[in-house]
């Protein structure tokens, strides 16, 4: 299991990845998140979605899938993040600390299903996540993306995207092997 930011992030980690998890928590990076799922290799089995509502049944799935194919499984977690330039071909992202929360998040899920993760990155995401747990929601609200929907009107939409697994959804963005 390895963890990266944004298309650069997903160039590095996705090559070999049996799954791509893209994480996008707050509403409003869909284009960004559509754009990393554009860029994922072929080879690629599948793209799911992922946040802190869904990381428990996203998990799940991952899990179940690791043991159909009764072999080695990797796993790539790639948080959209901020965009910090405009155009189809913008690399660059701002760290978002919603998104970090719930690759950790995930991680976590993962780990408790019985797949490690072995890059420093995703330590430092579980860590953050499961160090900060029980304050997530006020931190995320006082984060400059939380504080410019609540000022946008979204404070229900804020609420919705931080309870923590709520949703059995796994959005599969992409697939490409038609054994899942």
């Amino acid at each position: 299991m390895r963890f990266d930011w944004g298309l650069d992030g997903l160039h590095s980690i996705a090559p070999g990845a049996d799954v791509v998890v893209i994480v996008d928590v707050l509403p409003g990076s869909t284009p960004g998140a559509d754009r990393l799922v554009a860029r994922v290799p072929k080879e690629t089995q599948a793209v799911l979605g992922a946040g802190l509502t869904n990381r428990r049944a996203v998990a799940g799935w991952i899990r179940a899938r690791q043991a159909e194919t009764q072999g080695r499984f990797t796993v790539s977690i790639v948080a959209v993040g901020e965009p910090v330039a405009a155009g189809p071909d913008a690399a660059g992202v701002r760290f978002s600390v919603e998104d970090h929360f719930a690759a950790g998040a995930l991680v976590d899920a993962l780990a408790d299903t019985g797949i490690d993760y072995h890059s420093p990155e995703a330590a430092a995401a579980c860590a953050s996540f499961t160090a900060l747990r029980g304050g997530l929601r006020q931190l995320i609200r006082a984060s400059g993306a939380g504080r410019a929907l609540i000022a946008q009107g979204g404070v229900d939409l804020l609420e919705q995207a931080t309870r923590l697994d709520e949703s059995q959804d796994v959005p599969i963005l992409a697939e490409w092997d038609d054994r899942f």
